[in-house]
C-alpha cells in the first residue's frame, strides 16, 4: 500500500508518518521549506519502509501533478491520500492582510482541492483509495477571532470532505478528523494565561498528543465504512 501524506515530516504529519511506516506502508511525503529536517526524517523513516521526501507546495497545480506523477513513477499505485498540510497566522482583525489570508486559504484548501482532485481522481479511476483530511473543530464550533481565516480554510475543508465522499463514491472513502488543541509547534508560544483557559475546557484537561491524533488516521486506514464523516478528536468538550 502507498500513501501520501501532506505536510508529512513535522508535527502531526510526522506522527503519522512513524506510526505507518512501522506498518510497512510505502510513504511519500511532502515538505515546504525545511529541508535539513526532511532529510533527517527520511534517514528515520527508511528504518521502517520505503519513503520519498518531495519538496511540494500543494498549493500549486503543477506541483501536485508532480506529486502524482513522482508517486505513480515510484511505487505504482496509490491507496491512501492524507490532506495534513496546514498553517496558521493569527493575529487581530487590524493586522490581517488579503496576502495573509489567501495564503492561508492557498495551503488549507486549495492543497486539499488540487491533491483530491487529481490523486482522488487518480483513486476513483481505479476504483480504490482513501482520503483522510487533518481538519479541525475551529471550523465546526470552536471559533478564534485571531483564527478567523485559518476557522475559514477548515470550515471550507469539512465542506470540501463532504463533497469528494460524494462525488467519489462507492470507491474512494473521504473522512476528516477535526483536532481540537494538539501540542505541536503552531501551539508551543500560546499565552500561559490563555492555554490554561483552553484547558479548562477540556474534558481531559489536557491538549492532544500528536500521535493520539495519527492513531485515528490509522485506524480509518483500515476501517471499510466509516465514510462521509467529520471525527471530532477534541478530548471532549465540558457543557457549562
Amino acid at each position: 500500500m502507498t500513501i501520501i501524506i501532506t505536510g508529512g515530516t513535522k508535527g502531526i504529519g510526522k506522527a503519522i508518518a512513524l506510526i505507518l511506516a512501522k506498518n510497512h506502508y510505502n510513504l511519500v511525503l511532502t515538505y515546504a521549506n525545511d529541508n535539513k529536517n526532511a532529510l533527517q526524517f527520511k534517514e528515520e523513516i527508511e528504518k521502517y519502509t520505503n519513503v520519498l521526501i518531495l519538496k511540494s507546495d500543494v498549493s500549486k497545480e503543477e506541483e501536485v501533478i508532480k506529486l502524482l506523477d513522482t508517486t505513480i513513477s515510484k511505487f505504482g499505485s496509490i491507496e491512501v491520500l492524507i490532506n495534513n498540510a496546514g498553517i496558521s497566522i493569527d493575529t487581530i482583525l487590524e493586522d490581517k492582510t488579503v496576502d495573509n489570508f489567501r495564503r492561508i486559504l492557498d495551503v488549507n484548501l486549495i492543497g486539499p482541492f488540487l491533491t483530491s482532485k487529481y490523486i482522488g481522481g487518480f483513486m476513483f479511476k481505479n476504483k480504490n483509495g482513501k482520503i483522510i483530511n487533518i481538519s479541525s473543530t475551529n471550523g465546526v464550533d470552536t471559533y478564534y477571532k485571531e483564527s478567523l481565516d485559518y476557522d475559514a480554510s477548515k470550515a471550507g475543508l469539512n465542506s470540501l470532505t463532504h463533497n469528494f465522499a460524494n462525488m467519489y463514491a462507492p470507491y474512494v472513502i473521504v473522512n476528516a478528523i477535526a483536532c481540537g488543541w494538539v501540542n505541536t509547534d503552531m501551539n508551543k508560544d500560546m499565552d500561559v494565561e490563555f492555554k490554561n483557559k483552553q484547558l479548562n475546557k477540556i474534558l481531559l484537561n489536557r491538549f492532544a498528543e500528536p500521535v493520539e491524533i495519527a492513531n485515528v488516521v490509522n485506524y480509518l486506514i483500515n476501517d471499510t465504512y466509516i465514510n462521509n464523516t467529520i471525527i471530532r478528536v477534541d478530548g471532549g468538550v465540558k457543557n457549562d
